[in-house]
């Protein structure tokens, strides 16, 4: 079967009762980062990295549950940062199963955090071009996906109060 291309955008708000320079620190330090965003019950981490400056990536290898031999990997550039106020990213994301590795994703990706109240309201927006034979079918798991991230990002200032 011939792989397919869709293109898809989606957007997901979260709101945070923490301060934007608390929810920027969440993204910005390499540990706690990698806590919630990689560390989920059930993830192998093979290897990472977080370079969090403009220019600079981050990324790794990993396994989220299925098969043993899935292996996903992620490789960012960031791409704009203004602290406590916007993170812009580019990411791909492959898939590796067995010996074979496909390329699932590219994508740019912007982080809003904007003030509100006491807390934050983050506005994740991202565009991409999505691969396989299900075309389309990628981009609502992707949203589904994005959203238990911001999910994990809410446990992460909860716990760290």
């Amino acid at each position: 079967m011939t792989a397919q291309l869709a293109h898809g955008m989606f957007t997901i708000e979260r709101r945070y009762d923490a301060s934007p320079d608390r929810v920027f620190h969440a993204w910005s330090d390499p540990i706690a980062f990698r806590r919630w965003f990689v560390e989920a019950p059930g993830a192998t981490v093979h290897e990472w990295r977080h370079e969090f400056r403009v220019g600079g990536s981050g990324g790794g290898r990993y396994r989220f549950g299925g098969e043993e031999n899935d292996i996903g990997f992620n490789d960012t550039v960031f791409l704009d940062i203004v602290e406590n106020r916007r993170i812009i990213l580019s990411y791909v994301m492959d898939r590796e199963l067995g010996n074979e590795r496909r390329r699932d994703s590219a994508s740019l990706a912007t982080i809003e955090l904007v003030a509100d109240g006491a807390g934050t309201r983050l506005i994740y927006t991202e565009q991409g071009a999505y691969f396989g034979e299900d075309g389309g079918a990628h981009i609502p798991l992707r949203e589904e996906g994005c959203a238990e991230m911001l999910e994990n990002l809410a446990r992460e200032l909860e716990s760290r109060k």
